[in-house]
């Protein structure tokens, strides 16, 4: 892969081979983007766990104290007063079967999280196909498949983020942009990290944080000092 300039640059400013305390990778992180778009600022965590295994998932979700800087738009599967509910809470769209062949067959997809009554698993399950590997399917440890639609919306509207492992046993999720200040995004980390510290399976063995790294979208990876969250 051919870097631009920039990123060349970007990578003289600091030792790709140490690994920084968290204040100082975000410091960096936000010195280096130089793109002419607010560039998302992202966590990438390298797991010591294989999840191959059910007893060592890792998933899950956190309200970011800041969010994410972006404008998420909400799909509510539910029915009857639920509909209303979920529209009066904020939710982008809502309703039921009618909107299967919209996705099915349409290919529509103009949102970017799917939370669901219970009840309307059934019909949601008929879209993993197309939902599981854009990885929008409700689930309950995310708290999007819920009968409290109303919270499931405000949290997710305030910065809720969900987290899984891909195959590789690395979770990759946003914690801000790089218009946020040094303090914002600090939090956001630190909220997230110890979300995922405390979502340590019990069947992990050995070093559980392998390599944290943050990057601005255009950006270099700055390696983070993990031993203060073991």
């Amino acid at each position: 892969m051919i870097k631009s300039k920039k990123y060349v640059d970007a990578s003289k400013l600091y030792d790709k081979t140490a690994a920084y305390e968290a204040t100082e990778a975000v410091a960096l992180v936000k010195k280096m983007a130089s793109a002419k778009f607010d560039e998302t600022v992202e966590a990438h965590l390298r797991l010591g766990v294989d999840g191959r295994h059910a007893d060592q998932q890792v998933r899950g979700a956190v309200v970011l104290p800041h969010g994410t800087g972006k404008t998420v738009k909400v799909l509510v599967f539910a029915k009857g007063a639920k509909v209303d509910e979920a529209l009066a809470a904020g939710a982008d769209y809502a309703g039921g079967d009618e909107l299967v062949p919209k996705i099915q067959n349409e290919g529509w997809l103009d949102f970017d999280v799917v939370v669901a009554t219970p009840d309307m698993m059934g019909v949601v399950g008929r879209l993993g196909r197309v939902l599981g590997p854009k990885g929008l399917m409700p689930n309950p440890k995310a708290g999007t498949v819920t009968m409290d639609v109303a919270k499931a919306i405000s949290d997710i509207k305030a910065g809720k983020i969900e987290y899984r492992l891909d195959k590789a046993n690395i979770i990759h999720v946003p914690v801000g942009k790089v218009s946020f200040t040094e303090e914002q995004l600090n939090e956001n980390f630190q909220t997230l990290i110890n979300a995922i510290v405390k979502a340590k399976p019990a069947a992990a063995k050995g070093q559980y944080l392998k390599s944290v790294v943050i990057a601005s979208t255009m950006g270099p990876g700055v390696k983070i000092n993990t031993t203060s969250y073991v």
